[in-house]
């Protein structure tokens, strides 16, 4: 793809906010909610994330594109986010991974983006002005009035339920494990625990993460009824990541979640997931001015006292001081002092709001799937 110097693109915010800049990946005209990503690496996984649904995403790394593409680092079949807006144009890819540039990624995703901006000055500004929606328009004549127009029509964020655009359509087993350099993602042997996955937009990773911990997964859609779950005689319930409003999916999932924190087989959540647990023990969520969305996150186990260095991608957060009592805020973010995990005391229960199958730091995280599959040997060997 080649990407001439011409101001071909522009980005309208629903402010009225002006950048121009020159279009890459597909043309046309594309809307969503504006959010920036401070990770220097890994932007196909972010672009195929499914919890970017419905956002165009500005990547605050000026060079985006060195490693190229391939079809191994897809969290997803095909990408959920909007858009992307860069500072510099796709970097050529100098990985011998890279099967693929990402200019001819995106136009094979059909994915909308345009670079040449001043990704400081637009970051700053979401920053100061809070999360609000925008349009990209590559090629075709620029009218400003009238994109800022759709800007301004495009649904809130707040108040969305994306979870059911991005869930599976029926349950699956999944038995793939991580990726090693020489031989690829692995294949599970024997597991040793069953857990039903419910699916709000899961990252591939995080199935996985899973699997290679040992466990046996079946993946169900996201308003899967709770009894249909149990009759999969799981050993646990994970609950995972995906986009939108968590008040808005909760209206469905918090009655399903509610059946199986009754069930008291263990559960473990992740980012969404952690806000509908949340929600299902009585907690509130809140829309955060700008979100989190980086590999470089400090988050504090308030129980250790461990620093871990984390990947998250959340514009919600659980409201702390609406926790109810037997509850417990175990983990805090240190940019914020927002929530980042609970657990449910005398229960195994807990849920975090980071991602540790992303590596970040790069293991810090890893233990958490050591945690779950510990507490579901545990939860056997009391019922046996």
């Amino acid at each position: 793809m080649t990407v001439t110097n011409e101001k071909n693109a522009v980005l309208v915010l629903a402010d009225g906010t002006v950048f121009y800049g020159q279009g890459i990946g597909a043309t046309g005209v594309t809307a969503g909610e504006i959010c920036f990503n401070t990770g220097m690496s890994g932007y196909q996984e972010v672009l195929t994330d499914l919890s970017y649904a419905g956002q165009i995403i500005t990547f605050t790394f000026p060079h985006i594109g060195n490693v190229g593409c391939n079809a191994e680092d897809m969290e997803a079949a095909k990408p959920a986010a909007t858009g992307l807006v860069l500072r510099e144009k796709p970097t050529l890819p100098s990985n011998f991974r890279s099967e693929e540039t990402l200019g001819t990624w995106l136009v094979r995703q059909g994915l909308t983006g345009i670079c040449g901006v001043d990704t400081r000055r637009l970051t700053r500004h979401i920053r100061e002005k809070g999360a609000q929606n925008a349009v990209i328009q590559h090629g075709g004549k620029l009218d400003i009035k009238a994109l800022a127009a759709k800007a301004k029509a495009h649904p809130s964020m707040e108040g969305l339920d994306l979870a059911r655009q991005v869930t599976c359509k029926k349950p699956y087993e999944w038995s793939q494990t991580r990726w090693a350099l020489g031989s690829g993602y692995g294949e599970q042997k024997k597991p040793s625990y069953h857990v039903v996955a419910i699916d709000y937009g899961a990252k591939l990773n995080i199935l996985r993460s899973l699997a290679a911990a040992g466990f046996k997964v079946t993946v169900v859609p996201c308003d899967y009824p709770a009894e249909k779950i149990l009759e999969h005689k799981p050993d646990g319930i994970f609950l995972s990541n995906g986009p939108g409003d968590p008040a808005a999916t909760g209206q469905y999932a918090v009655p399903i979640l509610k059946k199986l924190v009754d069930s008291s087989l263990p559960i473990f959540g992740i980012c969404l997931g952690h806000q509908l647990l949340a929600l299902t023990l009585g907690a509130k969520t809140v829309k955060l001015p700008q979100g989190h969305r980086g590999a470089n996150h400090p988050v504090k186990d308030l129980e250790t006292g461990k620093v871990e260095i984390t990947s998250q991608n959340h514009g919600f957060a659980v409201e702390i001081k609406s926790l109810p009592k037997g509850v417990k805020h175990t983990h805090e973010s240190l940019f914020d002092h927002t929530s980042e995990g609970l657990r449910v005391e005398g229960h195994p229960v807990f849920s975090v709001q980071y991602h540790p199958e992303a590596s970040p730091g790069p293991q810090d995280s890893a233990y958490l799937f050591e945690k779950f599959f510990t507490l579901v040997e545990q939860s056997k060997r009391k019922a046996a």
